[in-house]
């Protein structure tokens, strides 16, 4: 018995490091993609969330790369859209 509860220490320690390696990769990974251009992906922050159809007739990959920060730093319940696009700069900033 405690051979079972030594193994399932050990492969819950291993899967641990493991998830916390991935999330700490993926933070970092994603969030070179709007390192690049910053004010860029603040203004397509801002027409995502402004305006109903904002791509129009160009291409969508730009504005997949800003919904991706949305989804990342969602606006908080009862912040306004100014301070919202305030603090996604500010998180850029620290995190550039």
């Amino acid at each position: 018995m405690i051979r079972v509860a030594f193994g399932f220490a050990i492969v819950a320690a291993i899967l641990l490091l493991v998830f916390a390696g991935a999330e700490r990769y993926a933070d970092r990974s994603v969030l070179q993609r709007f390192c690049a251009d910053r004010v860029e992906v603040i203004k397509r922050v801002e027409l995502i969330l402004t305006k109903s159809e904002p791509v129009g007739e160009g291409s969508k990959r730009p504005f997949v790369v800003a919904a991706r920060l949305i989804f990342l730093i969602p606006q908080r319940q009862s912040e306004s859209l100014g301070d919202y696009l305030a603090r996604l700069r500010r998180h850029l900033d620290k995190e550039c």
